[in-house]
């Protein structure tokens, strides 16, 4: 059997876990014996099977040959960063830091571009010497990477990232039009191409992104069009012909009630009439997209045990090993504006007959500390496995895991 909307009835179902004896089952391994395996909860597991499936569903509808780029940002475990740089085309990297993890897992330089509106001079230096593709988000980039390219006698490959006068309508977060700290605003584009030119640095193309964490297709495909038209318009003050254009992602995956997944049909179909396009109009560039959630986010289940039940003025409350400083998208303080549950379950009951309305909790000294809220859940008793979906992206690495001092917890590729 699966994990069913009767379990789960307010979110879109976790159909992706099959179960087996009443228990989750995460990469093909019983949750309680990957609990034993891993040896403490709590912990995240990624399930390499579902983001290769993942990656194989987004191959069968984008046309062969628009690019497919993994933003790690989503998820930087470094096995996790390995596996997908053999799936996907290329990495995208936020940081000096990020650049090292994806360099050593072996994605290759050409592919591999660095955005970022804070890049430190070091950082830009370093990303010279690795040659890989460079986002530039400012003027002072420019000057900064020309100075790096003389030193080391290195090209310094760049890119120009675009904040355009529009949005991507109906995003989580809106990360273009209006005053944004994300690229150079689109009316200060010419003047920023002239000067690449003329520090000489080796331009390559645009990135634009508009918005993540968007459920519907219309207005992804809406922004892909307008960002196309855009970069052609804009192609016409480079300093060469555009080689990248990166139209970003903005895909996003159900995580509340009322949500559904995402319909890449229509999506894919806006794709190969833009690669058809930009077969004439841009001849020798490669049309990329840019996704991070959506190639890990389904992917990935946190888990945490039981340590107490209490009950509190007629409401059960399960005292969980972990928390917000796990997993602080959960616990909605990660962005949402009114918080709602993620799907969450308990992973070793789902053949329960008895379900009843609990809160699941954790340790630390704030209510804030909140990972389940009066939510329908299998009957559970101490030491059972608290299990929160849709947990593949943005869970450890953007959480405060030194907070009040507790143990971190770890990441496992199953």
């Amino acid at each position: 059997m699966s994990v069913t909307e009767r379990l789960l009835p307010v979110h879109a179902p976790m159909l992706q876990f099959p179960t087996q004896g009443g228990e989750l089952l995460v990469g093909g391994e019983k949750l309680s014996l990957l609990a034993a395996r891993v040896g403490q909860t709590p912990f995240y597991a990624y399930d390499r099977a579902l983001l290769q499936a993942r990656v194989a569903e987004l191959r069968a509808v984008l046309p062969p040959t628009v690019k497919l780029h993994y933003a790690m940002k989503a998820n930087p475990m470094p096995a996790v960063v390995g596996w997908m740089a053999g799936l996907v085309d290329g990495v995208d990297v936020a940081s000096a830091g990020e650049l090292a993890v994806a360099l050593d897992a072996g994605a290759s330089a050409a592919e591999i571009s660095f955005a970022g509106p804070g890049k430190r001079d070091v950082e830009l230096r370093q990303a010279v010497a690795a040659r890989v593709l460079i986002n530039v988000e400012s003027f002072r980039e420019v000057a900064v990477l020309a100075a790096a390219a003389t030193e080391l006698g290195l090209p310094a490959r760049v890119a120009v990232r675009v904040n355009p006068d529009f949005e991507l309508k109906g995003s989580g977060m809106k990360m273009g039009g209006g005053p944004k700290q994300f690229g150079v605003d689109v009316e200060q584009i010419p003047e920023l191409l002239a000067l690449i030119g003329r520090a000489g640095l080796a331009f390559e193309g645009f990135h634009l992104f508009a918005g993540s964490q968007n459920l519907r297709p219309e207005s992804i495909c809406e922004a892909q069009q307008k960002s196309y038209e855009l970069a052609l318009r804009l192609a016409a003050h480079a300093p060469a012909p555009v080689r990248f254009l990166n139209l970003g992602g903005g895909f996003g995956i159900p995580y509340f009630p009322g949500e559904q997944r995402l319909d890449l049909t229509t999506i894919g179909e806006n794709l190969r009439q833009l690669a058809e396009r930009a077969r004439q109009d841009l001849p020798q560039a490669s049309l990329v997209i840019e996704l991070g959630r959506y190639l890990v986010g389904e992917a990935g289940v946190y888990v945490c045990r039981v340590i107490d039940r209490k009950i509190s003025r007629g409401q059960v409350y399960l005292v969980a090993d972990g928390g917000l400083h796990h997993h602080l998208s959960a616990s909605g303080n990660f962005g949402q504006v009114v918080r709602k549950n993620y799907p969450v379950t308990i992973g070793n009951r789902l053949d329960a007959q008895e379900h009843e309305t609990a809160s699941v909790v954790g340790p630390l000294c704030t209510p804030l500390d909140l990972l389940a809220d009066r939510m329908s859940l299998p009957v559970a008793q101490v030491g059972d496995l608290v299990v929160v979906f849709q947990s593949g992206a943005y869970g450890a690495s953007a959480s405060p895991q030194a907070f009040l001092g507790h143990p971190r917890c770890l990441e496992v590729l199953v």
